[in-house]
């Protein structure tokens, strides 16, 4: 429940079913951030704990077949100049920040900045790997895109909300916190009051 502790007091002035619209779009919002976050992990696991991509040709094997046909005719360059001859370097850098990216959706922590690497990291793989030909009519684009194209779509959309207000470590610590504060100062005793109350008492006691 601490979960959604913060996002319920601060809409807790708000007309009922406006607050209810808020809450949903914030789960559904939070479950794709969640459903992103377990596709990464799947992907990154394997290339981090084992060896096939980063140090035996996995990487490699998948420029040369970008290269091959499926580059956007101005990243072939790039390809071929920069990336294949630091291929190992890369290869870790892939798997590493896929399992970053993995890790800080599903957890709901840095959700922002991982999002930021995600859409790049989206947009680089369409432009390697999507093209669908020079006399290609325009559909096709977006039609050979889809790939990465949603995946890009899915980050812009948790770059612009707050797929992390529930359901995530982030949130959880600070309705941790908050409602720690909320109760030491309901808790806390008047301070007057006491002052009364040792007054009365000397009084009595003179008496």
């Amino acid at each position: 429940m601490l979960l959604g502790f913060q996002v319920c007091r601060d809409a807790s002035r708000m007309n009922p079913a406006v607050l209810n619209f808020s809450l949903r779009n914030a789960r559904a919002l939070a479950s794709l951030r969640i459903a992103v976050g377990i596709l990464f992990l799947i992907f990154g696991q394997y290339k981090v704990f084992g060896t096939q991509f980063t140090l035996h040709g996995g990487f490699q094997f998948w420029i040369n077949r970008f290269l091959t046909d499926g580059a956007y005719p101005f990243m072939v360059p790039v390809l071929r100049s920069f990336v294949l001859p630091h291929a190992t370097p890369i290869a870790f850098l892939v798997a590493l920040g896929e399992l970053a990216i993995g890790f800080a959706l599903l957890l709901g922590i840095c959700v922002r900045p991982a999002s930021a690497f995600g859409l790049l990291f989206m947009l680089t793989l369409l432009f390697c790997s999507n093209y669908p030909g020079e006399h290609a009519p325009i559909w096709q684009y977006f039609g050979a895109s889809l790939d990465h194209s949603v995946l890009a779509l899915c980050f812009a959309a948790f770059l612009i909300g707050r797929p992390d207000a529930i359901w995530s470590l982030g949130a959880w610590l600070t309705a941790k916190r908050d409602l720690a504060a909320e109760r030491a100062r309901t808790d806390k005793p008047d301070f007057a009051k006491q002052v009364n109350s040792v007054r009365l008492l000397g009084r009595g006691r003179r008496r």
